[in-house]
């Protein structure tokens, strides 16, 4: 059987061709692979560079390697969170003639990092506790789009630094189902796998003594079932005010808001006798501030690095002379964050050595020189400046954390 590429971009065959397809993944040769830490899966994983990209390459039997690139596609049509599917490639045969395993590509997710990388150095509680509001996050926008993931844990998940936060990202939807809508059996079946499941693997990490000594792998494993369910709850529950309340509808969209979702489409109903209001929101997108920021600027971040560029765009607005809201003399704010991002957010990003990022991602980067303005300006009682700070974040903070920012380690 001739070998054969199953691809959406016609680019993507092109710069796979090269790739030793005749061996199995792992006798591929060193320098075809890229050296990125990997996490634990049941199935033969290597990266490697196909062109300016760097890929994931997963060894699986061809219908399963189908559905998965499917199921990736439809979640990236549903902008959830997940790796991006490249191509399957079948009808591989070794040197000898002897067939091989069909190979799932995906996209590597820049500045990712799979859980048991983030325990090379033991993480304090708190940020575990991040890592499971990352990981809810994800499974309730996955429920809501209506993906029963069937094999939640740490392991199918990468993480992506997000101001201070973290972002989780699906990396192994084998097991998935996509429905119009999933029930409550089927939701809390899901939740209760990722339960044992992350449990599993803290008790694996105990084991080993990656674990911090004050985590209790049971506990943090029902801790996911606790935040996701107060999120889920936020998010679907039906609000009942008085009449004539109606800032109150607008309360709890700021709320959603604020947690980084959109309603889309909302129910409102008026009781018989008047009194009382019901409320619905029918269908919450994530990404408000994602979108928002994108809209205004044309950058692309992360929810939590979104809503904090979005704050420091809107204090620099208010410095800017022709800055008028409600004004149709005044400037668009289109206009102004144009001219934020070409005057403040790109020079300030750049002053950064590039030698000296890492793996972190331009929006990222002004996070950390935000809050390290903010640190050094309560260090100092007054507003030093984002100039000042660079200068001290260059020196004092970012040669320290090298080892860390390092793609190979992150």
């Amino acid at each position: 059987m001739a070998l054969q590429f199953s691809a959406t971009n016609p680019e993507h065959p092109a710069l796979l061709l090269e790739l030793p397809w005749q061996l199995p993944l792992e006798r591929w040769p060193e320098e075809y692979l890229v050296p990125l830490p990997r996490g634990i899966s049941r199935h033969v994983v290597r990266y490697a560079r196909a062109g300016d990209e760097v890929i994931a390459v997963k060894e699986l039997a061809e219908r399963p390697a189908l559905r998965e690139y499917q199921l990736l596609r439809d979640l990236d049509r549903l902008a959830i969170p997940a790796v991006d599917a490249l191509a399957v490639v079948t009808g591989r045969t070794g040197t000898s003639g002897d067939a091989l395993e069909p190979v799932l590509v995906t996209r590597h997710l820049g500045g990712s990092l799979p859980y048991r990388s983030m325990f090379e150095t033991t993480l304090r509680p708190a940020t575990m506790h991040r890592l499971m509001d990352a990981l809810a996050v994800l499974l309730v926008r996955l429920h809501l789009a209506g993906f029963a993931w069937g094999d939640c844990s740490l392991s199918n998940t990468l993480f992506r630094r997000d101001a201070g936060a973290y972002a989780a990202y699906l990396v192994d939807a084998e097991t998935g189902e996509l429905h119009p809508r999933l029930s409550p059996g089927q939701r809390d079946y899901d939740l209760d796998l990722a339960r044992v499941n992350i449990s599993g693997e803290l008790l694996d990490l105990e084991a080993s003594g990656a674990l911090h000594p004050s985590v209790d792998p049971v506990d943090f494993g029902m801790e996911i079932c606790a935040r996701y369910r107060r999120l889920w709850e936020e998010l679907t529950r039906t609000s009942v005010y008085p009449a004539g309340k109606y800032h109150y509808i607008e309360r709890r969209i700021r709320r959603l808001n604020d947690l980084g979702f959109d309603v889309a489409e909302m129910q409102i109903e008026h009781a018989s006798n008047g009194d009382t209001v019901t409320f619905v929101p029918k269908v919450v997108d994530a990404g408000h501030h994602q979108r928002q920021l994108l809209r205004l600027t044309g950058l692309d971040a992360e929810e939590n690095q979104a809503r904090r560029l979005l704050n420091d765009l809107e204090s620099w607005m208010a410095t800017q002379d022709d800055y008028a809201p409600g004004d149709p003399l005044g400037a668009r704010p289109e206009v102004l964050a144009h001219r934020w991002v070409r005057e403040v957010f790109r020079p300030t990003v750049r002053a950064v050595p590039v030698e000296l990022r890492g793996a972190m991602d331009p929006a990222e980067i002004y996070h950390e020189l935000l809050e390290h303005r903010w640190y050094l300006s309560e260090r100092s009682q007054h507003d030093i400046g984002l100039d000042k700070a660079v200068e001290d974040y260059i020196v004092n903070i970012l040669p320290k954390a090298r080892e860390t920012l390092q793609p190979t380690a992150d």
